[in-house]
């Protein structure tokens, strides 16, 4: 790594190892994908992804780049927490979107 980019990096927490949940909805990933090309009415060119680390399922939520983080919130509130329940444990990198 070039010493002038040294100083701007993150220093990487301790690996840990992640328990296989034993119930349902008890542990899911959370990421983004932008940089999607816009689709539909909305324009919409962003993905929150999440896993559902019990069944290996995803669900992909379709929003824009630039959303709020109380449109996201409510994202996560509509799609995830009012079907499923409060997951025990979000895992996610730490992107600034998601803390």
């Amino acid at each position: 790594m070039p010493k002038e980019n040294r100083k701007h990096v993150k220093k990487y927490g301790l690996l840990q190892h992640i328990e296989e949940p034993k119930h349902p909805w008890e542990t899911i990933n959370m990421d983004w994908v932008t940089g999607l090309v816009a689709r539909g009415k909305e324009n919409l060119n962003a993905c929150l992804v999440i896993v559902h680390r019990y069944s290996k399922s995803v669900r992909c939520l379709p929003c824009h780049k630039k959303d709020t983080a109380m449109h996201k919130a409510l994202l996560f509130w509509n799609n995830i927490i009012s079907t499923c329940g409060v997951p025990k444990i979000i895992i996610s990198d730490r992107e600034p979107k998601l803390t």
